[in-house]
């Protein structure tokens, strides 16, 4: 898989999901749910931590949420550099298919988070009790750097009561699957997976 193929991969998950998220923040109200299956729904939230909607500041509690944030988003940053980097030596080196095309998505679901983050403080206004304006003349609902993740992905496969067995949770309402995701997020887990289940095809050993 040549460098300009991955190229255009990046462009085209980076289209979808940024055209996803501009299209839920200019026409949803936070929280607004849509059913499109009993199992999909289209429901926006705003993220502005790490996975599972974590912060930095849970951990270090003397770090306040804003000074986290901007680390948060600073490391990001710096990541995929590094992650786009070990993309160009691997095209370089005509490494296995599997390894680039896990990068390249990885790659492009980092940096599609990353535009978030970095941007959509300064590009929208706020999305609570309202539909937010891409642009607002009266500016965004933060500055460079804090801006929330937006997702929108929700498969509530399963909900029920866990059985009364189970230590620690018995009996506990329970949702599968609970976390609301978008296209990067998708994206960046496709290409772990791929990493994990095809790991001898990605790193063969030498000689093999």
């Amino acid at each position: 898989m040549s460098l300009k193929k991955s190229i255009l991969l990046i462009v085209f998950v980076l289209l979808i999901d940024q055209i996803s998220k501009i299209y839920i923040k200019t026409h949803f109200m936070l929280h607004d749910s849509v059913e499109v299956f009993s199992w999909f729904k289209i429901y926006f939230i705003e993220n502005d931590g790490m996975a599972w909607g974590t912060k930095i500041s849970d951990f270090v509690s003397f770090i306040s949420d804003r000074s986290a944030k901007v680390f948060l988003t600073l490391f990001r940053v710096v990541a995929i550099f590094g992650i786009g980097y070990w993309l160009c030596t691997t095209t370089n080196k005509q490494s296995p298919k599997v390894l680039i095309l896990a990068i390249t998505l990885i790659f492009a679901g980092a940096l599609g988070n990353i535009i978030d983050s970095v941007f959509y403080g300064i590009w929208f206004d706020t999305s609570f009790g309202q539909v937010a304006s891409f642009l607002p003349e009266t500016g965004g609902y933060d500055s460079l750097l804090h801006g929330k993740v937006v997702d929108m992905l929700y498969f509530p496969l399963f909900k029920g009561y866990l059985p009364e067995w189970l230590p620690f949770y018995g009996g506990d309402y329970f949702t599968f699957f609970e976390p609301v995701f978008n296209v990067a997020d998708m994206a960046i887990s496709t290409g772990f997976i791929m990493l994990i289940v095809f790991n001898r095809k990605a790193f063969p050993k030498k000689g093999s």
